[in-house]
């Protein structure tokens, strides 16, 4: 006979605890619906730009730990020349002691009064005697130029050491600087890429626009020179670097790229300054110590100027305007200060 056994039912305690699970799983949904919503344009591009500074922050330490590097590269190459050098000299001595001794043997080993005693020709054995008292001063004098070369040699090894210890240290610094920028620049192409390609290009568009108008503020002559209006520049030292940068519009920027073929902001500014005739230092952090510091009314046409907490710099051209090499995806131009951030200082080369 089939059974009619009631189902169970469940408890009101299993029932409130479904009840409460499946409204906390709803809460969860809804919460995540409304905390991931998908960033507007503007949004996006705030994120974007806020990471290409810090991506220009980060190339800037690795410009700086790259010239640490080369720098203490060239010390260790000239430590190890001196080194090489000097142990080739030490080998000399040595071998200049080995003649001195070969020479004393030949004279021979007998105690220099029995000497004179079995010599039939005391003249010629006191000139003997001279030259092996001369041999035994040369002997001492050899090995005390040995003994002070072996000190120089061991005092370089050691500086030289110490300096290879360095670069290690300074070759994963770069490591890890490069990791930061090219890190950021992915994070920023991935927002980029959240984008339709309608809103990346109308993106495009407005950028292209903004660099025109600031093109335009800046009244131009035939050929690449800028006319500069009534700015004069501070030195005809500015104004040639000024001049070289201008033929450079055009040229992408790239992260450590110092010309002639692409640059970052620094790159540009140090390779303009060395068409100038003038030579200055590779960074944003240490070109801010390459000359005088002025303010914003002081600009002159050929000025360096800096911005957002030294992260970025260029060449003033004069009606508020400057020429440099913005950021990854932009190219060498001419662009409004009112764009580009926080003010630092000027410094005049």
């Amino acid at each position: 006979m089939a059974s009619h056994r009631r189902p169970k039912q469940p408890s009101r305690a299993r029932v409130t605890v479904l009840t409460a699970t499946a409204a906390a799983a709803v809460a969860l949904t809804s919460q995540s619906a409304q905390a991931d919503p998908k960033p507007t344009k503007e949004e996006v591009k705030a994120k974007v730009d806020k990471l290409y500074h810090e991506a220009e922050k980060a190339t800037e330490e690795y410009n700086g730990a790259k010239e640490q590097q080369d720098k203490l590269q060239k010390q260790v190459d000239t430590i190890q020349d001196q080194v090489a050098r000097g142990q080739e000299e030490v080998n000399e001595l040595r071998d200049k002691l080995g003649s001195v001794a070969s020479a004393q043997y030949r004279s021979g080993g007998i105690d220099p009064s029995v000497q004179l005693f079995l010599s039939s020709d005391p003249d010629t054995y006191l000139d003997k005697a001279s030259a092996v008292d001369q041999f035994g001063a040369r002997q001492a004098e050899v090995l005390e130029d040995i003994q002070l070369k072996q000190r120089a040699l061991a005092q370089q090894r050691a500086e030289a050491a110490e300096k290879l210890t360095d670069l290690e240290d300074v070759r994963k610094k770069l490591g890890e600087k490069k990791k930061s920028y090219q890190g950021k620049l992915a994070e920023a192409r991935k927002l980029l890429n959240t984008l339709t390609a309608e809103e990346r290009e109308k993106m495009r568009q407005e950028e292209q626009k903004r660099a025109q108008e600031a093109e335009k503020r800046v009244a131009r002559s035939t050929g690449d020179r800028v006319d500069l209006g009534n700015e004069v520049p501070a030195s005809q030292r500015g104004a040639a670097a000024l001049s070289a940068a201008a033929t450079q519009i055009g040229k992408p920027y790239v992260s450590g790229a110092e010309g002639p073929n692409s640059y970052d902001c620094s790159g540009l500014t140090q390779w303009a300054y060395r068409q100038a005739g003038v030579s200055i230092t590779r960074t944003t952090y240490t070109q801010q110590n390459d000359g005088t510091k002025i303010g914003r009314s002081q600009l002159k046409p050929g000025d360096l100027v800096f911005f957002n907490g030294l992260s970025h710099v260029g060449l003033y051209a004069g009606n508020n305007t400057i020429l440099h090499s913005p950021k990854p995806g932009a190219y060498v131009r001419y662009e409004s200060m009112d764009y580009m951030g926080t003010f630092q200082f000027g410094v005049r080369i």
